[in-house]
Parts: structure tokens; C-alpha cells; sequence
């Protein structure tokens, strides 16, 4: 069984203190517990600066925009690589606390996309770097490098398994054309699909172990998706249009795992059952005409997207309710 078919959380977190977030995380998630991000810290602490502290002999430093690539070890760098500390130091903490060292247990580390990183960070002459070819090959490269020497860290302090996830939200959007250059004049034009499959199986297998790709956006690739060496996609359930079920339906078929994001990512008027979470994965599992033992075998749970804008009680309910729900699945698929 995949290491994703279970619970766990997309990545972000609401601002709070990492132990905190860290103890909430070990204890409701005991089958995929996370590294939290927590972006309301700031500069180096969101998606993109996260990754000025994986990047290996690449630096970044702030524009009005956002990042930029930038030569050296910059103070935004620094902080990032502090926050991360910070936060793989609270995991430990956490892991130590509820006695889970060498216990066998695996934990998830996030990271943007090698796209996504590409669009978002610009060059040093204002464009995105996804306009440059070789800018995105040594992005990709390091960031590859970075994220398997960061997954290696984990596991040690841990002594656990870790796997990875890239986050992708840009990924439909480069492909389609849709990102915005600096001006109308310089369009930055759609990435070939090829030169993404071939970008995300390099970054595959550099970082080694299983790797998630997961995405937010409507209009996932997902005969990319197919042809690609990763192992499981993650997606927000409730933005699925019959062409997503039929690539889920691919998917799942070639042996790997889909992992829907049905918990509600904010609070809603009224708490849903555990019951009502499962619908929502049971319906769309039923309608590809699935066995319901898929549920256990193939399907993780998790928060719609990213918890960041909920409140620190709701983070910890949405959590707590993805592991239930991955619970009844994994003791009586049938009986959901």
C-alpha cells in the first residue's frame, strides 16, 4: 500500500508557535504526520522562501513582486533556513514526546514544484525564470538536491521514512500559457509538456522515496500526470470536473494512489460527521466503479487545500476528522 493512501495534511498552517503546531500534527496524524509551514511568519516562511532555504548553491532575496534569484547567501536565505530549523527542531521535539523514534512511522515534507518555483521566482532582469530554459534546469536540479539532502535530515533527527510532496499550483496555468510576463510585450509562453514530465521525473528521482504532487487548480495534466514518475497526486475534491475523474480513474488504475482533499479547509457553519466527510471520496470512488477496498488501498484524505487562512481550532478539527475518516476506510471500507 502507498505510504499516501492515508491522513495527512497538505503543508500550511495557521500562525501559530511551531511546537504548538508540531505537537497538533504528531498527535491527531498518526498514520502521515507533516512538516507545517506557517507562511504568517513572513518573509522565508511561505512557499516560495521556503525554498531559498533548500535551493543548493542558488539564493534568492525580495522584489516588490516576490523573489528573485540572487548571487550569495542573502539575508533571506538565512531566515528562511532559520524558520526551517525552527520548525524540523519543534517535529523532533513533537516525535520525541509521543515516543515515535524508530517506531516506523513516516512523515511528509513539502516543497514548491519545480514549475511552479520557475514562475514564481524572477530572473535578475525582472522576468520570470520560466522564460529561461536554462534557468529552470538549474532551478530544478537544485532544488532536487535540496529537497533529498532536507528529506535525508528528517529522517535522521527522526528516524523515520520520509516522503516528499512538490506543490504545483502553477503547473496548469504554465502549460496553458496563462502566466503574465512583466508587460504585454513579453508574453511568457506555454512549457511543453515533455520538458515538464521530463523536469518532474529528473526531481523524482533525485529526491528519492515517494513523491506527491499536488495541486489546488482546476485543470490538472492529467495524461502528464500518467506519464510521469510520480507516485501519487494530491487535489481539492470538490473542484473535480468529469475529465479529472477520468484521469483519477487512469491513475488509480496504474497502481498509484489519489489523494482527495475533502475536509473543508475553514470552518464551516456546522462541524460535518465523519460520515459525511466519507461521502465525498465513497460517491466519486463509487461512480469510476471501484471496489470500495480502493478507499483503503489507493486513496488518501486530506484538507481541501492548505490550512493557512483557518483558525488554529479548526486546523487541528480538519486534521483530526481527515484521520478519522482515513480510519473507517481502513478498518471496513464496505461499511462507510
Amino acid at each position: 500500500m502507498s505510504a499516501y493512501a492515508a491522513a495527512t495534511g497538505i503543508g500550511s498552517w495557521p500562525n501559530a508557535v511551531p511546537r504548538q503546531a508540531a505537537d497538533v500534527v504528531v498527535g491527531e496524524l498518526h498514520t502521515l504526520p507533516h512538516l507545517v509551514e506557517i507562511p504568517a511568519r513572513g518573509v522565508g516562511a511561505d512557499i516560495i522562501g521556503r525554498a531559498g532555504a533548500l535551493l543548493v548553491d542558488i539564493g534568492i532575496d525580495t522584489v516588490p513582486r516576490g523573489y528573485r534569484i540572487a548571487s550569495g547567501r542573502s539575508s533571506v536565505v538565512r531566515r528562511a533556513a532559520s524558520l526551517l530549523d525552527e520548525d524540523i527542531d519543534a517535529l523532533e521535539e513533537a516525535w520525541e514526546k509521543a515516543g515515535l523514534r524508530g517506531a516506523g512511522r513516516t512523515v511528509k515534507v513539502q516543497a514548491p514544484g519545480p514549475i511552479t518555483l520557475a514562475a514564481e521566482l524572477e530572473l535578475p532582469g525582472g522576468h520570470r525564470a520560466i522564460t529561461d530554459t536554462g534557468a529552470v534546469r538549474d532551478l530544478a536540479a537544485s532544488l532536487a538536491e535540496g529537497l533529498a539532502l532536507h528529506r535525508a535530515e528528517v529522517s535522521r533527527r527522526l528516524e523515520a521514512t520520509v516522503v516528499a510532496q512538490f506543490d504545483e499550483p502553477l503547473l496548469p496555468a504554465a502549460l496553458a500559457g496563462r502566466l503574465s510576463g512583466v508587460t504585454r510585450f513579453t508574453p511568457v509562453h506555454p512549457v511543453d509538456e515533455a520538458v515538464a514530465t521530463q523536469l518532474l521525473d529528473e526531481c523524482v528521482a533525485t529526491v528519492g522515496g515517494e513523491v506527491l504532487l499536488h495541486s489546488c487548480a482546476d485543470g490538472l495534466p492529467w495524461k502528464l500526470l500518467q506519464r510521469s514518475g510520480v507516485h501519487a497526486v494530491s487535489v481539492d475534491a470538490a473542484s473535480l470536473t468529469a475529465e479529472d475523474l477520468d484521469g483519477i480513474g487512469e491513475f488509480v488504475e496504474s497502481g498509484r494512489t489519489v489523494v482527495l482533499g475533502i475536509v473543508p479547509s475553514a470552518a464551516p457553519a456546522a462541524r460535518p460527521s465523519v460520515e459525511q466527510v466519507a461521502e465525498a471520496a465513497t460517491t466519486l470512488t463509487d461512480r469510476l466503479g471501484f471496489p470500495r477496498s480502493v478507499l483503503r488501498e489507493r486513496i488518501g484524505v486530506t484538507p481541501a487545500c492548505g490550512l493557512a487562512a483557518a483558525t488554529p481550532e479548526w486546523a487541528r478539527i480538519a486534521v483530526e476528522l481527515a484521520q478519522r475518516t482515513a480510519d473507517a476506510f481502513a478498518d471496513d471500507p464496505d461499511a462507510i
